[in-house]
């Protein structure tokens, strides 16, 4: 697999020229180690968070290869030291149970140092996992030990084309190399999946000439492009602090809007060789200047960056450009009233999930509609005259109300019934669909049991991010501050929903008069009880991802800020074996 042919008898002697002088190729050794013979330690870690510095390690996984061949594995669950977020247990089905007997950090980290002494690390997205391990090294006082590291996602960014695989996910390549392990987000998996991917690589750069580990090293150095160096003078001057980079054009048009907490050093990477993102070199081409708009920390610049996107719609950007497309379910305003998938928001306090994808939409609807006999037909429908019916009725899968087989006042009920299945308690729902899952798996039916238990999943998650976007809305004024990195806080005054009003305390400084005097400053936001629109959804989910973060102390609530005991968000997570995407479209828009 690492094999590179030679020319010739193999001697590596030419013919002789003037004087009688033969030419002798170079060992392969003067350029580096030959691939066959480098010891590569694939790693792969799952943790708490994405931020080395503020989350922990719950397992590592790592498998050591050499020519080709598996010659050690290393797996084990690592203690955090803090709660796992349930959005991660879903995600890797790592729980705080699991790791509650785990060894720590620092018990595990000696023995991975030595697992991998002398290897060269690989991994995907080796930024992260490198990073992690740096961080663990800091905090228990570790050297680290600096081995050669690899990244599969750069490698496979020179080396597959578009056409071939549509990103360059883990899972993506791992099915393009025919991995006979599918990435699962469980360490020791994917470290497997990514040998795979690893040798497939090696395989394509050798017809690069790639056949050492220094050709290696070099080969996924990428090279800026010339318009990369000939527009490096955009990121001069900029500010250190957080805040929003707006790259324009020369008719002053926003081209793209990025957020950081360190805004100079983000915007020099788009013109480095890391920036293979071509969508972003095309922006390059067309970006004279480069506007910056300061924060106090970085939840201000998040929100001001969701914001400047939604408005601006910048070309270049893909995320939160379209809170306008979002959906919302809700009853139709009709004597028969039915679920409906809209763009448009509902007015304030009346039932709806939302937003969400349509998709998801149309899911949660499915699951409703699979537990209550609430109709499903588009026709409107008169109190006054009879309608054909449809096969749903035949089945008893509807009420009939075409047929008048139930009366206005008793279709209400049923009526009122989705409708506190959207802003109340899901058991009626889930209990419903459980039965008719368990019916389905008893009759041996997976594939229809399968989809009623990712409707029902997409339901609940819908309406557990629904009903917990409104709760906070509700809450009215809150004030939060979180530690800020260096000392002091990062202090934010929500109202409604909306981030009113930002600051970050110096160092060792009482922050009660700088949180005293940020209140009468801060924007003046109409009082909500109820999402108003997917833009105003989105920065509640943005605010509440930020106060969940265990750093984030609460100084103030002004109103009642609770959760009902009977609401969706103890539902939330609660259907087995449900791995829908529905999950991340809650945060990732």
């Amino acid at each position: 697999m690492y094999r590179r042919g030679v020319s010739g008898d193999g001697s590596g002697e030419g013919p002789a020229g003037d004087g009688g002088a033969g030419f002798t190729q170079p060992a392969l050794d003067s350029f580096g180690t030959p691939l066959r013979e480098v010891t590569f330690c694939v790693v792969d870690l799952e943790t708490t968070g994405l931020a080395a510095d503020a989350c922990g390690i719950t397992e590592i996984g790592a498998v050591k290869v050499k020519g080709g061949e598996v010659v050690g594995e290393f797996s084990t669950l690592v203690n955090p030291g803090e709660p796992i977020d349930p959005r991660v247990t879903r995600l890797t089905g790592i729980t705080d149970e699991m790791v509650a007997d785990a060894p720590g950090i620092e018990a595990v980290l000696p023995m991975f140092l030595e697992f991998a002494q002398g290897a060269t690390l690989v991994a995907h997205n080796a930024g992260f996992d490198v990073g992690f391990l740096r961080h663990a090294c800091e905090l228990t006082d570790t050297r680290w030990p600096r081995p050669p590291v690899v990244d599969t996602v750069v490698l496979a960014r020179r080396l597959t084309e578009k056409s071939e695989v549509p990103n360059r996910r883990l899972g993506t390549l791992a099915r393009l190399f025919g991995s006979p392990v599918t990435p699962n987000h469980r360490a020791l998996d994917d470290a497997r999946a990514t040998v795979t991917v690893l040798h497939g690589l090696i395989e394509r750069a050798s017809g690069h000439g790639v056949v050492t580990d220094a050709e290696l090293a070099e080969f996924c150095r990428a090279i800026p492009s010339e318009l990369q160096r000939r527009k490096r003078h955009l990121a001069d001057g900029l500010p250190q602090g957080p805040g929003v980079y707006i790259f324009r054009d020369a008719d002053d048009r926003a081209l793209y809007i990025g957020v950081s907490v360190n805004v100079a050093s983000r915007v020099r990477s788009y013109f480095s060789a890391a920036e293979q993102r071509r969508r972003l070199r095309d922006m390059l081409a067309s970006a004279e200047r480069v506007e910056v708009v300061e924060c106090a920390h970085r939840l201000e610049a998040g929100v001001a960056e969701l914001r400047l996107i939604a408005g601006g719609k910048p070309p270049y950007n893909r995320a939160a450009k379209f809170p306008e497309h979002r959906s919302w379910v809700r009853l139709t305003d009709e004597p028969y009233p039915r679920l409906q998938v809209s763009r448009k928001p509902p007015e304030p306090g009346t039932p709806r999930l939302g937003p969400a994808s349509g998709t998801q939409a149309q899911a949660a609807i499915s699951a409703i509609e699979a537990a209550l006999p609430i109709r499903s037909c588009r026709t409107r429908l008169s109190p006054k005259r009879t309608s054909p019916t449809c096969v749903l009725g035949e089945i008893g899968k509807c009420a009939e109300p075409c047929r008048h087989t139930v009366t206005v006042e008793e279709y209400a009920a049923l009526a009122e019934r989705a409708a506190r299945a959207m802003d109340g308690d899901p058991a009626p729902i889930a209990e419903a669909v459980g039965e008719r899952l368990a019916e389905l798996a008893g009759s041996e039916r997976f594939e229809a049991a399968a989809e009623r238990r990712d409707e029902l999943g997409a339901y609940l998650a819908l309406a557990a991010s629904s009903q917990r976007v409104r709760n906070f809305v509700a809450a009215g004024e809150l004030v939060a501050a979180g530690r800020a990195k260096g000392g002091g806080w990062e202090v934010a005054v929500i109202r409604s929903g909306i981030l009113a009003g930002a600051v970050k305390t110096p160092p060792r400084a009482d922050p009660m008069p700088y949180i005293a005097k940020l209140r009468e400053t801060s924007r003046v936001v109409a009082p909500a009880t109820d999402v108003l629109d997917a833009a105003h959804a989105a920065e509640s989910r943005l605010l509440l991802d930020w106060l969940a973060k265990p750093e984030v102390r609460l100084v103030l609530v002004e109103g009642t800020w609770a959760s009902p005991l009977t609401g969706a968000e103890r539902w939330d997570g609660a259907v087995p074996g449900d791995r829908s995407p529905w999950r991340r479209d809650q945060s990732t828009w």
